[in-house]
């Protein structure tokens, strides 16, 4: 296997340095400290200079995102991307820089995000919000309030009725969520849970209960991504950004023709054409988990099961680490951190576990090595968008 990159360019584009800021609880910082730290954490990882960084790629902060993110970390870049789609923004930007790189518009560019979105509430800065707004297409759902968990909680019942996908299935991608989580040092929650405590747990929106949601932190991440040439010089081991893809679907409900079917439908079926491999090779998963549906839906759709599977595909403890298909192995949204668009926190895992730097968390093929391909696949707003990256150690 040959690393590849979108454009078919022949300046292929690696990742270089991963790096979380403090995460969890934080309230001791502000979100562009959090920005920084994770930034400064990351380029330490690579080895390289900061001069070498003429690209960055931010959402979320900023009356002029990412200007004043650039500005605060001393950078003047050439290339910038401030797109976003949620909580898939980081996997679209990651396949927009690696085709800017490819084609010679940026050499090194650092994707980075930092939210404190729990310690906010707590400080009470902000309160928690039902809706994006009302304006636009969504002035016609608001009024009767269907907010975002509402949307993912319809769109989960008309699952069960389709396929018969039962709540005792949905919450055991919450359980082995917490399973792995459990070997992660920097997950806010690690303590085991189980399927009827999941199921007993007050009800934030039917089918969900507490559990079957995200937890709010705070946190930061960043990744930087470098052309080929850059690779001798780094400190660490290179992970090779194969194939990616990107898929818009709908904003109004009533515009999405199938409750079942999410937008990694398109985003993973071209992540993985590009990148010349398919489903069946992937070796770890990391999938966006703002709720246990999403991670159920978003499997059936990449093509690691049939659709209408889902729910016999995950109760069986394939998602564990030492599963079949180790999915979410750093506890996800669901146990570590979710600091809002968590869509980078995918990529960093992704790349520690094909280096070997998860620690008591290290996934391992059947015959003992490393594991060769990862997949990240975000999902933003109410199943609106998806971005899907493949990588690779070879």
């Amino acid at each position: 296997m040959s690393p590849a990159t979108r454009s078919g360019s022949a300046r292929k584009v690696a990742v270089v340095g991963v790096a979380l800021s403090d995460c969890g609880r934080v309230d001791d910082a502000t979100p562009y400290a959090l920005h920084a730290q994770a930034a400064r954490r990351a380029l330490a990882d690579s080895g390289l200079s900061r001069d070498v960084i003429d690209g960055i790629a931010s959402a979320g902060l900023g009356t002029l995102a990412p200007v004043e993110v650039a500005e605060y970390l001393g950078l003047r870049p050439r290339w910038v991307d401030s797109t976003s789609v949620g909580g898939a923004t980081w996997e679209v930007m990651a396949a927009h820089a690696t085709d800017a790189i490819a084609a010679g518009h940026a050499n090194a560019v650092l994707l980075v995000y930092g939210s404190t979105a729990r310690a906010d509430i707590k400080a009470k800065r902000r309160t928690s919000n039902l809706s994006f707004g009302a304006r636009g297409p969504l002035q016609f759902e608001v009024p009767y309030g269907h907010s975002l968990i509402a949307k993912y909680a319809m769109a989960a019942r008309r699952h069960m009725h389709e396929y018969g996908t039962t709540l005792e299935q949905l919450a055991s991608v919450a359980v082995q969520a917490r399973a792995n989580a459990a070997t992660n040092p920097d997950a806010m929650f690690r303590a085991p849970i189980t399927v009827d405590e999941v199921l007993e747990g007050p009800m934030i929106a039917d089918p969900f209960t507490k559990l079957h949601c995200c937890i709010r932190s705070d946190g930061g991440a960043a990744v930087l991504l470098v052309a080929e040439e850059y690779v001798a010089d780094c400190a660490s081991e290179p992970v090779w950004v194969l194939g990616a893809g990107e898929h818009v679907s709908h904003t109004t409900m009533s515009e999405w023709d199938d409750f079942t079917v999410s937008p990694a439908a398109v985003s993973g079926r071209l992540a993985f054409e590009r990148a010349g491999v398919t489903p069946d090779e992937i070796d770890v998963a990391e999938i966006y988990d703002a709720f246990t549906y999403m991670t159920l839906v978003t499997l059936e759709d990449l093509g690691f099961c049939e659709k209408g599977e889902g729910g016999p595909f995950v109760e069986k403890g394939r998602l564990l680490r030492d599963g079949g298909l180790p999915t979410n192995t750093d506890g996800g949204g669901l146990s570590a951190q979710h600091p809002g668009m968590r869509g980078l926190f995918l990529l960093v895992e992704a790349v520690r576990q094909l280096r070997g730097q998860a620690g008591d968390g290290q996934v391992r093929r059947p015959d003992g090595t490393l594991p060769e391909l990862a997949v990240a696949s975000g999902t933003g707003g109410w199943f609106c968008s998806s971005g899907t990256v493949v990588l690779g150690r070879c």
